[in-house]
């Protein structure tokens, strides 16, 4: 049997920490665990022609991914988040504006990548230009009926409103959120119900999802599908950070689903990879 096709859409950027600057992006994580654990692996997106943006090609080529549908933009630079810390040592995250990856095209090549995937994945951030988001939505529409459709939200305050969810949130036949995404979306949607369960079942009465996952931080993940439940909670793990917990998260249970799997060993599986990769720095852990 061939490999997955799975291909994430979005921002690649870098994140600018006191200490010094690394990559970042939730595409870029996601891509990397997906390839990991055995699947066909992609990225579209753009950088600038710029160092940064040769850095993170380098990069990405490093850890086995492919870079070739990652666009060189000659007239914009390279994304990248300036991390400042206040007084008490709390992270305030800046999105640099107008950076390469805010200029994302829908060209012949794309299209025809998309064509071949059995799954794709997208969020918010990716979506704040006008430009970007009318390209996402024609990616999105892109690939064949039977490929699933993956909207991991992904808020970054203040880089999604009402109107970037709504244009994405209709194509999806997977959504992944977390504990605090919830009930966000939930109030944009109009409704006050704050059972994650009754909401999620709502979500997918309402919009047809073939698969409902919400992370919780150490209070576990919640699995559900129409007619299917699934509460784990991963054994206690030493945590260095959570960088990237929530791509890995995403990328095993995208795998699992596709593969047929039953939801508890979904949820299993991805549940304890993502409290691995809560035990080393970074989002890109070693296999």
């Amino acid at each position: 049997m061939r490999p997955y096709r799975i291909i994430a859409i979005g921002e690649v950027l870098w994140d600018m920490l006191p200490s010094g600057k690394k990559v970042g992006g939730a595409p870029g994580n996601f891509a990397y665990h997906c390839r990991k654990l055995g699947a066909d692996a992609d990225m579209i997106s753009r950088v600038g022609d710029d160092d940064l943006g040769r850095e993170l090609l380098e990069f990405y080529q490093s850890v086995g991914l492919s870079t070739d549908y990652i666009v060189v933009d000659a007239d914009h630079p390279t994304g990248a988040v300036d991390v400042e810390l206040d007084a008490n040592g709390q992270p305030r995250y800046v999105f640099r504006d107008d950076v390469a990856w805010d200029h994302l095209q829908a060209d012949a090549d794309t299209l025809a990548l998309l064509q071949t995937a059995d799954a794709i994945c997208y969020g918010t951030l990716a979506g704040r230009c006008a430009e970007s988001l009318r390209a996402m939505q024609a990616m999105i529409a892109a690939p064949p009926k039977m490929a699933l459709r993956v909207f991991d939200v992904n808020f970054r305050a203040p880089h999604y409103t009402k109107e970037t969810v709504l244009a994405l949130l209709p194509s999806a036949d997977i959504l992944k959120l977390n504990d605090e995404e919830l009930p966000i979306l939930g109030q944009m949607l109009g409704q006050t119900e704050t059972d994650p369960v009754v909401l999620a079942r709502w979500m997918i009465d309402r919009y047809g999802f073939k698969l409902f996952m919400l992370t919780r931080g150490e209070r576990g993940s919640l699995l559900l599908t129409p007619d299917a439940m699934s509460d784990y909670r991963s054994r206690p793990v030493q945590v260095v950070d959570t960088v990237g917990a929530g791509d890995a998260f995403t990328a095993a249970a995208v795998i699992g689903f596709l593969a047929g799997q039953p939801l508890e060993e979904i949820n299993r599986t991805a549940s304890d990879l993502a409290a691995r990769v809560c035990t080393y720095p970074g989002a890109m852990t070693p296999y």
